[in-house]
């Protein structure tokens, strides 16, 4: 599956984005997706996951500030991000979730956030 994340950039403490990754693959709507960040320094974890039938779950940092959604129709998941701190700057992936193992990682997207 190729993935491509897009929607970052560059937004002050307690602004909001929203992020957007298309994945290819018939079997979309059918996986659990989930966004992962990785900041500098720091291992890549995943802070948003949805599932095949639509439930989700969020890491402690983020939740309440972040909605994991999906468009099965066009094998797109989104995340849309509000309030956002500075330790929330980091590189942002989208992927299956639970992560295959062999996987590749597709081209992330930079959110940095400034004080």
């Amino acid at each position: 599956v190729q993935l491509q994340a897009s929607g970052g950039g560059l937004v002050p403490a307690g602004g909001s984005l929203r992020l957007s990754c298309v994945a290819s693959g018939s079997t979309f709507s059918s996986d659990g997706m989930a966004w992962y960040r990785r900041a500098a320094g720091k291992s890549r974890v995943s802070v948003a996951r949805i599932f095949s039938d639509g439930s989700t779950d969020y890491a402690d940092s983020v939740k309440g500030r972040f909605t994991i959604s999906r468009d099965n129709a066009k094998n797109t998941v989104y995340l849309n991000m509000n309030s956002l701190k500075v330790e929330d700057t980091a590189v942002y992936y989208c992927n299956k979730f639970p992560f295959p193992l062999g996987a590749r990682w597709g081209q992330g997207t930079l959110v940095t956030v400034s004080s």
